[in-house]
């Protein structure tokens, strides 16, 4: 007799309603969760993922969204029609979610002991010194580095990787049944996901609970779920044992988000999109090694653009009015070359020093010794008004546009300030007509110009922080994790789009990012940074397939490469 399901999804549907229309956006899902099983659900935003994973948690926004059709039978009890006040019971205790962004899902005026210790204290009989008792053990459990310390530390005091653990400490506190991580690795280091994928899985096999592992990417996914959902628009479009799904999709938006993660095997001129394999449109030619090798030796033979010598930098921190100021060194000696043309690939784990090299040469942050040389010239000498006419020439784009763009300023507008500023254009009529030349460009249309960021899509939003970058005619242009936080069809369009740019413009890259597989497909150098110092510098294909030092084969071996 086969064993009945923990949970079971029937024929559900979900509306959103917004000036008194009705939109549905889960179209009759149904799917099973069994006991002591990883259920994998995978698809991009707005696929329904996220939604119809709070629907369990009965967490829908409840003025402007309905169960309209369907059930959710957990322990045969119907959660749709279960009353707030039961709902309770069941929420934290029973059912559980991590969440994709632990930094807004902790209070950040308490300390992080305390709120796992609340927890505990709402939902078991636990005493106040049990509960502290338990969520050290918690803490250990979650493999936290001193426990004690954590238990005291404020959210903002511990890295990203141990906020993402005191959240999934917090999650299986009450040995729920079943655990909900809705993107819980999207923003981490490859090596820290790597880590919270063991832990999770190891956690439920110790604990024996069930868990629903939500993620935009599929090779992820694989590597941790028994059973893979994909969703697509609302819809469950395949579902089946992980490597069947894996290695023999059948639905074409399966393959195409498949095809759409660039290979760490072959490199494709262009990468194809969910579109172009929807309607069969993949381009299959590869760049070659001979191709590569012909590019190298004409880019290698000129005058490098940019020169950075012995360069360090380092912050001198005061934690008390008596204690000694201690320094810490976030780049240490660094050297390198970078050329016209080229992208250089600057990858490490957090904190190894990638953004402050990065703030450095774009004189963000001053150096505290060693020089840049920017066509000849050491930057770190140019007066106020230098520095000023150097900002054309040397570019960001930032990893999250919505935060970097004006909310009260249409992108048409914001995109001519820095051209009025930098005298591009003779007059705003001239200013603007580049602009709309600019967006058709990145694939953006007319009516865009007089559009608020708020009205854009993620990919969108970061299109136009690329059209904000190449308005302007720079040389260089620094790609902060710029792709890190987007779908991977949409990351395709975007990683296409700044190849383009470069062979278009002679654009000069340096592409920084923690998803080696991007950083690989995009590079021509790679440049790995630990602890402030280059553990490695070579042709990104030579270090991939032969890297030389351990750290360099941490980081390549943490690569999710599926089943």
């Amino acid at each position: 007799m086969a064993t009945p399901p923990l949970l079971s999804v029937k024929e559900l549907s979900i509306s959103f309603i917004s000036n008194k229309s009705e939109k549905e956006i889960i179209h009759h899902i149904s799917y099973d969760l069994f006991e002591n099983e990883i259920l994998g659900i995978v698809g991009e935003s707005g696929s329904g993922k996220s939604v119809s994973s709070l629907a369990l948690m009965g967490l829908l926004p409840p003025k402007i969204s309905k169960v309209n059709n369907g059930h959710i039978l957990f322990h045969s009890q119907d959660l749709t029609t279960l009353p707030a006040k039961q709902f309770q019971n069941i929420r934290g205790n029973e059912i559980a979610m991590i969440f994709q962004e632990p930094m807004s899902s902790l209070n950040p005026s308490m300390k992080c002991g305390k709120q796992v210790l609340e927890i505990l204290l709402q939902h078991t009989s636990l005493s106040k010194t049990e509960a502290k008792t338990e969520t050290l053990s918690l803490f250990e459990k979650v493999k936290l580095p001193l426990p004690e310390r954590i238990y005291d530390a404020y959210p903002h005091e511990i890295s990203g990787g141990q906020k993402q653990r005191v959240m999934i400490a917090m999650a299986i506190a009450c040995k729920p049944k079943i655990l909900i991580a809705d993107e819980p690795t999207t923003a981490l280091d490859v090596t820290v996901q790597k880590e919270i994928i063991l832990l999770l899985k190891q956690l439920q096999q110790e604990e024996k609970m069930s868990i629903i592992f939500i993620s935009h990417d599929l090779s992820l996914v694989s590597e941790i779920a028994d059973r893979l959902l994909v969703m697509y628009q609302g819809n469950i479009v395949e579902q089946g044992i992980a490597n069947e799904v894996f290695t023999a999709p059948k639905d074409t938006y399966t393959k195409a988000l498949l095809q759409s993660k660039p290979s760490l095997d072959v490199r494709l001129k262009r990468l194809p999109t969910i579109k172009d394999v929807i309607n069969d449109l993949v381009d299959s030619s590869i760049i070659s090694a001979e191709d590569r090798k012909a590019f190298h030796k004409e880019l290698y033979c000129k005058t490098p653009l940019l020169e950075v010598k012995n360069l360090n930098k380092t912050y001198v921190s005061k934690s008390g009015w008596f204690s000694k100021p201690e320094a810490f060194k976030a780049v240490n000696n660094v050297s390198f070359q970078l050329y016209e043309g080229e992208t250089l690939g600057l990858v490490g784990e957090s904190g190894c020093g990638k953004s402050t090299l990065s703030n450095a040469i774009l004189l963000l942050d001053k150096a505290s010794s060693g020089e840049i040389f920017y066509r000849g010239t050491d930057i770190n000498k140019l007066s106020k008004k230098q520095v000023r006419a150097l900002r054309k020439d040397i570019q960001i784009i930032f990893q999250d546009p919505f935060a970097s763009l004006n909310p009260r300023m249409p992108i048409g507008k914001a995109i001519m300030e820095p051209m009025t500023v930098h005298n591009i254009g003779n007059s705003d009529k001239e200013r603007k007509q580049l602009v709309l030349e600019i967006l058709e460009k990145v694939g953006l249309t007319e009516e865009s110009f007089y559009k608020y960021p708020h009205e854009f899509s993620g990919g969108q939003r970061q299109r136009v922080g690329i059209a904000r970058a190449i308005a302007l005619q720079p040389k260089l242009i620094v790609c902060d994790e710029s792709v890190s936080a987007l779908d991977i069809s949409v990351q395709a369009q975007v990683l296409n789009l700044l190849n383009e740019l470069k062979s278009n413009y002679n654009f000069t890259y340096i592409f920084i990012s923690h998803d080696l597989a991007v950083v690989k497909y995009m590079s021509d150098q790679l440049l790995v940074m630990n602890k402030g110092q280059i553990e490695e510098l070579d042709d990104a294909d030579v270090i991939y397939n032969n890297p030389k030092r351990e750290y360099t084969k941490k980081l390549i071996h943490a690569i999710p490469k599926g089943l």
